[in-house]
Formats: C-alpha cells, structure tokens, sequence
C-alpha cells in the first residue's frame, strides 16, 4: 500500500491490525507513525491503551505480548514499535530460520503467527528504519499478505524539487525552479531536513507567499549569489570572473561548503552536459536528464560550450582532484586551493 493511501485510510478512521513500517526514507514512517500515536485515541484513552516500546529495549516476545492485551474503556489500543530493527528476532532470526531449514518442518515464528491472527481490537505499528525485508522472501510474503506492509524509499536527487513544490504547494505556498533547485543541493535528499527547515522558512514568511532565493539567503543561511547552483551556471556559460569569485567564497568558507560536496554536483552536473549532447530528441532532454524545463536552456548553452572531448577530459580532471582531496599527491595544497586548480583547468 502507499502512503497516500495509508494516510487517506487513517483520516477516514479505517484502522488495520498491524503495519509494517520499513525503509531508508524515515520521513514517511515518522508521518504514518506519528499520526497514529496523535489521533487514534483521545488523551483520556491513551494513559491506559498506547504503549511505545523501543527496539534496543525489547524482544520479539514482548511486542507480541503488548499487541495480545486488550484495551481499557477504549475501542482500541495502540502499541507503536520503534527502532524496531534494533530486535534481532523480529524478523532477522526468522530469516536465518529460512536458510537453515534445508526443507524440514519447523514450528511458525511468533510474530509471523501473529500478524496471521492478530487481535482486531490492537493497532500494531512496526517502524523498521534504515531497513527493509525482501519481499520475495517468505517472510516478506505474508508481510504482505497479513500487514500493512509500506516500504518507504528514499528520493533520487531529481525527485526532491517536485517533493518540495507539492510540500509546500499543501501549505499554499509556492517556489520557483531557482530557489526548489538551491534547497535540493544544499540540503540533499534527507526529506526530514528539507520539512524542517522549510517549516521554519514559512514561520518568517506571509501566508501563501512565493519563496525566493533571498528568502532562502535570509532565514536558511544558503548564499543566493555564491553557491554551487550558481557555480554550476557560471562554469557552464564560461563567465570566468564570476567563477573564480564563487570559488574564492567557498575557499573562505570552505566548512559551509565542502568540496566533496562541490566535486559531487559538479560531477552530476557534467553528466547532465554529456547527456544532453547525445538525446535524439532535445525536446525530452528535461525528463532525459532529470531536471526542471526552466533550467535546459542553460544546458543547451553548456553543451555549446563544452564538447564531448572536453568532457572526457573533465571527468579526467574530476577523478584526480578526488583523489587529491583524500590526500593523493596533493602535497599541502589546502581544499580551497584544489578547488581553484580544477575550476581552472575546466575553464580553460
């Protein structure tokens, strides 16, 4: 099931047994979660009827025991499992139990048990963070078939911008391609960083306002004129005085802006590039090369700029300014002055 329709369910009051909450991406097990803990039961209902249990804390064993009590005066009671990868023999041990029967009749797991039968009048959620269980496994497979079972994935970086428009797009707020594509590469795919630190930009901000790169400037601290969005457009059009301005920035500030970091998007950038000179069909290079229409025109200029031969021999500079950084033949140049030697040899 996804996660809008979970959450569509849980709005109308339509209730499952258990769910099974899994993946790299915590901010949609947080929301799932949270909303259950916060409005399944009212405040007089939840002293005798929700338990949160931790998994470093607890077994197998004693999250199906909570699930097996039946609530006080409540319809319902919640137990709500965090960290709940943390339990070795919630699903682990039933996996190793999977691989070394050899084809022998064994006794079922109690927890797989469980979710066969379990107590209607139990909500059981399962938060299993950073993990997932294959469900091609048989384990996975009645997972499936008896729970909730959601698996929560974390974006690719050409995903985060759409995150961020219809996020905020749910508050009545708007964003253009600019300032979506600065928060996506300074605060990465991390969708629980991008929410908070949107959630306190909207706090500073009138209802239903566009936010901008000087909103952004002002209340996130992401320079609008010296970052690598902009290095990124300064390199690709050949404006050599505003590169070299940006990079001297980063080199005086080079803990705000690390050049692995810098290296990451560059490299992303020129594979962009590279892209765009081979599609048949320019008019797909927005979808082909992952990025927002407003921006291919920069690309299209780019492209102009740089040569396939070019490229090949800036990957080259790439792989050796890597190395560098880690300390490979790099002598005492410092990162900022690495940084200046790549954008150079780039450029010219």
């Amino acid at each position: 099931m996804d996660f809008n329709q979970i959450m569509s369910d849980l709005k109308k009051k339509v209730y499952k047994p258990v769910y099974f909450l899994m993946g790299d991406e915590p901010y949609f097990i947080d929301i799932i979660s949270d909303y259950i803990e916060n409005n399944v039961l009212d405040e007089s209902e939840k002293e005798f009827n929700q338990s949160v249990l931790y998994g470093k804390d607890v077994t197998a064993a004693d999250v199906i025991g909570a699930a097996k009590r039946f609530p006080m005066m409540s319809e319902y009671q919640v137990v709500i499992v965090k960290e709940a990868q943390n339990i070795r023999d919630l699903v682990g041990k039933v996996d190793d139990d999977e691989k070394n029967a050899k084809g022998k009749e064994k006794a079922k797991h109690p927890f797989l048990a469980y979710i066969e039968n379990p107590l209607p009048s139990t909500i059981l959620v399962i938060c299993y963070k950073y993990k997932s269980v294959d469900k091609r496994t048989s384990v996975g497979r009645q997972l499936d078939k008896y729970s909730v079972l959601f698996e929560s994935k974390k974006l690719y970086d050409n995903q985060v911008p759409d995150w961020i428009n219809n996020y905020l797009k749910g508050k009545e707020y708007t964003v253009g391609p600019k300032a979506s594509a600065m928060l996506t590469e300074y605060l990465g795919t991390s969708l629980s960083k991008i929410s908070n630190e949107l959630d306190k930009l909207m706090i500073n901000l009138p209802p239903k306002s566009e936010i901008t790169p000087e909103h952004i400037q002002t209340n996130i601290g992401i320079s609008k004129d010296y970052n690598v969005f902009e290095l990124q457009t300064a390199i690709g059009r050949k404006e050599t005085l505003k590169a070299n301005r940006i990079i001297n920035y980063f080199a005086a500030n080079d803990k705000d802006n690390p050049m692995v970091v810098t290296m990451s998007s560059l490299y992303g950038y020129f594979c962009k590039i590279l892209t765009y000179h081979f599609l048949a069909d320019k008019k797909t290079a927005a979808a082909a090369m992952g990025v927002h229409p407003f921006f291919v025109k920069d690309y299209e200029i780019a492209a102009r700029n740089y040569s396939p031969g070019k490229l090949k021999s800036i990957f080259g500079y790439l792989r050796e300014y890597d190395l560098k950084s880690k300390g490979v033949d790099s002598g005492s140049a410092t990162h900022g002055e690495l940084l200046k030697e790549l954008v150079f040899k780039i450029l010219h």
